[in-house]
């Protein structure tokens, strides 16, 4: 099911968080970032709430989601390869966007941090990432790649949300992250984990992403 028909099911304060952040921006209040070493979704837990943020590692600045834009440059521009493990792409040969997990000086190279978070505080020092909704004008995904090239899907909106990507607290990964056409998009997330201490669930609020994928 393609994920930007579910507006219409979204929970009132997502769709409330949605108005307000998603719509346009002015420059004056916008942070774009288009390049550099840049933890996408920081995770952060103090004062008994899990917190996210955007982490710029290159200049070591923290913004709020709703304060940045997140872009892909033209270059990110490639296209899906001739093999069946990339279906979820798209069709071979038509074009997709990536940001790269491997860095390229070129293009954003976006990361996930829970380096925040300290050892012990949650159980088995797991933490739960669920993409929960994507909007745009095609696919957004999520996937690792192996040495050998073949791919492991975290995240396709393609195929229904929400998707959960499982964390460990004092940690970072990077992977890629795909667009199958140019434009803007919406990413809601929201993070959970449970206290070892007393077994409650901690949810973190909605967290709402903008990219802007250049043709």
């Amino acid at each position: 099911m393609r994920t930007s028909a579910r507006l219409a099911l979204l929970p009132l304060a997502v769709a409330a968080l949605l108005g307000t952040a998603a719509g346009p921006a002015t420059a004056s209040t916008t942070v774009v970032l288009d390049s550099g070493h840049v933890d996408v979704i920081g995770i952060a837990f103090e004062g008994g709430e899990l917190d996210i943020h955007v982490h710029d590692e290159t200049n070591d600045i923290e913004y709020a989601p709703s304060d940045v834009k997140i872009v892909a440059k033209s270059a990110a521009r490639t296209t899906v390869p001739d093999d069946a493990a990339y279906s979820f792409l798209g069709t071979a040969g038509s074009p997709v966007w990536v940001l790269p997990q491997v860095e390229d000086p070129a293009l954003l190279w976006p990361g996930i941090a829970t380096e925040e978070v300290e050892p012990g505080v949650f159980v088995n020092d797991a933490l739960s990432l669920k993409v929960e909704y994507v909007y745009g004008p095609a696919g957004f995904s999520i996937f690792t790649t192996d040495a050998f090239g073949a791919p492991t899907v975290l995240v396709d909106s393609q195929n229904g949300l929400p998707d959960t990507i499982g964390l460990t607290a004092a940690n970072h990964q990077h992977a890629n992250w795909a667009f199958e056409a140019a434009g803007n998009y919406a990413v809601v997330v929201r993070v959970s984990g449970v206290l070892a201490a007393t077994g409650k669930k901690v949810t973190s609020a909605p967290a709402l992403y903008r990219f802007k994928v250049n043709a």
